[in-house]
């Protein structure tokens, strides 16, 4: 958080959080009452001020109020940026993920150090690329068979991610934020 966030939260500590206003697409794309916000500045202040609390619930904290975040799939959003470093919607690299999870409709996510991020559909084609089977490229066929698992299931699958070699399990959509610890629709 910016230091003017914190010099707003002593002087107004009781400000009401929101609910409902605020959204996070799976292109990392933040909305407000469902409109795109477009402005980089704002853009810019939103990634620097996105947080979680203790229960999962990801928020903006605009100065004393917090507007808390309903995420289209998970609260971060994984692409790879010109040098090949793998990084957060909001400008955050990923230098320790800890697990993978590929959902019943292809979906990579990683448990990062940041939180949950779920790659977006550009960069997919890079996170495959870094699958294997047994030590092996991957074909369709082992992608299918992975897919088939039940969720919860461990995969034949692992994942590449510069030193990090993670399994991957095969987990539902629905069932990602509890196995990942996020809430996609905060209420108060």
């Amino acid at each position: 958080m910016e230091d003017w966030v914190y010099r707003a939260l002593a002087k107004w500590p009781h400000v009401p959080a929101v609910f409902g206003w605020m959204g996070l697409d799976r292109c990392g794309r933040w909305l407000i009452r469902d409109e795109l916000i477009s402005r980089p500045q704002i853009i810019d202040t939103i990634n620097r001020n996105y947080a979680t609390d203790e229960q999962g619930r990801w928020y903006f904290q605009n100065g004393p109020q917090r507007g808390y975040v309903t995420l289209e799939y998970t609260p971060l959003i994984l692409h790879v940026d010109g040098n090949g470093q793998l990084k957060t919607h909001n400008d955050l690299f990923v230098e320790r993920p800890s697990a993978a999870f590929l959902d019943e409709h292809g979906a990579l996510t990683l448990a990062t150090e940041h939180g949950a991020g779920v790659f977006n559909d550009q960069d997919l084609n890079w996170a495959l690329e870094r699958l294997s089977s047994n030590g092996s490229a991957i074909e369709e066929s082992h992608l299918a068979t992975a897919l088939e698992q039940a969720s919860g299931a461990l995969t034949n699958l692992q994942m590449r991610i510069g030193a990090d070699v993670l399994s991957v399990s095969r987990v539902d959509s629905a069932a990602l934020p509890k196995r990942m610890g996020f809430v996609r629709v905060p209420v108060g």
